[in-house]
């Protein structure tokens, strides 16, 4: 028999076929899935998880949180407003938006809950820029940026504990939560942008999965937004003391009591800003070598070593990302030409309470 071609289009209820070596995925797959035989292949591995880490495996729930190890795709560290020419056009652009990050993981978008307004996060200037372009070439949608800003995040620097209770009656039917926990600093390896959660054992016990879903929910939705500026919290681990519960009430009402309870612990667990640092690499000839060392000292930079290669120098250093904003029309400046630079996430790293201050005044429009 011949052996089948493949196919890269194929009509509507058209049967296409594969050569060999080729993969074949269910509609709507996107980069980093989980691909697995069949529904009870993925149960069977989802318990042996379970039972590995020590964790009670509800078998009618759903497997959706059973992924393997895949490509580690760092966090964003830009983010800018995307706007559409007009409201007429928003379904147009959230459908390009979710068919461009099942293609590139790196590319995230959320929406702003206090102005409604879609957000982009990528990797770096020049990321955001392709996308943008993208968009507009094989979307069809001409599209407005916002000003790029950089990502910074929040975490703290004390422990601290407290207490809520939301007491509220929807309809006929009374919602009441009591809840108590603590805070504390992460000292692990990190960075850790999700809550790490610490249940008593008595709780781990008393509490029905679905309860504990929903306290997981709410720690989630408040570690998006930190105390001091709104940015993602990280390196916090949360301890839930104690949990009283009303019969009857809902799950949405434990999330927002769990929730309103850890934004109180934050604001008392002496809050800071990070900012992300970036490893630089810079490579220049010998000529404009001084006025590169130069600038990168007005930059906040550090100088880690200079190497030579060929007839270049290559600079290696650490500099705040928030100074490297239009690096690259002024390295080219500078080096007229002869010189290239990479960028990489380094760390996040504390702010002074002076750095700390000027962002505060630059973003709150104080002068």
């Amino acid at each position: 028999s011949t052996q089948a071609e493949f196919v890269v289009c194929c009509k509507p209820n058209e049967l296409c076929c594969l050569s060999d070596g080729n993969f074949c995925f269910p509609l709507k797959t996107a980069t980093g899935d989980t691909i697995v035989s069949s529904k009870a292949s993925a149960a069977v591995a989802s318990q042996r998880a379970a039972k590995d880490s020590g964790k009670k495996c509800d078998q009618n729930r759903e497997q959706e949180n059973l992924v393997l190890a895949g490509v580690e795709i760092p966090e964003p560290v830009f983010f800018c407003t995307i706007e559409p020419p007009s409201l007429a056009k928003q379904a147009d652009l959230d459908r390009a938006l979710i068919c461009l990050q099942r293609e590139d993981p790196s590319l995230k978008v959320k929406i702003d809950p206090d102005s409604g307004q879609t957000i982009l996060c990528g990797m770096g200037e020049l990321h955001i820029d392709i996308i943008h372009d993208r968009i507009k070439r094989e979307y069809k949608i001409e599209t407005h940026l916002g000003p790029l800003q950089v990502a910074y995040r929040e975490t703290i620097s004390i422990s601290a504990s407290s207490a809520d209770t939301l007491d509220r009656t929807v309809g006929s039917k009374r919602n009441l939560i009591t809840a108590e926990l603590s805070v504390r600093p992460w000292l692990g390896e990190g960075p850790v942008t999700k809550p790490l959660i610490e249940f008593s054992d008595v709780l781990q016990e008393q509490l029905s999965t679905e309860i504990l879903d929903a306290v997981e929910n709410g720690l989630n939705t408040s570690f998006l937004q930190g105390p001091l500026l709104n940015f993602p919290l990280q390196d916090v681990v949360v301890t839930l003391e104690s949990l009283h519960v009303h019969p009857g009430t809902s799950m949405p009402m434990i999330s927002a009591c769990v929730s309103r309870c850890l934004q109180k612990a934050l604001r008392r667990a002496g809050s800071q800003v990070l900012e992300p640092v970036m490893n630089l690499e810079i490579t220049v000839d010998e000529d404009h070598l001084s006025v590169v060392l130069a600038d990168l000292a007005q930059r906040r930079g550090s100088v880690q070593e200079i190497q030579s290669r060929q007839d270049n120098r290559v600079v290696l250093a650490c500099v705040p990302l928030a100074e490297m904003m239009g690096y690259s029309t002024t390295l080219r400046t500078l080096a007229s030409g002869m010189a290239t630079f990479t960028l990489e996430l380094s760390r996040y790293e504390a702010m002074t309470s002076q750095e700390q201050k000027m962002l505060f005044n630059k973003m709150t429009g104080v002068m």
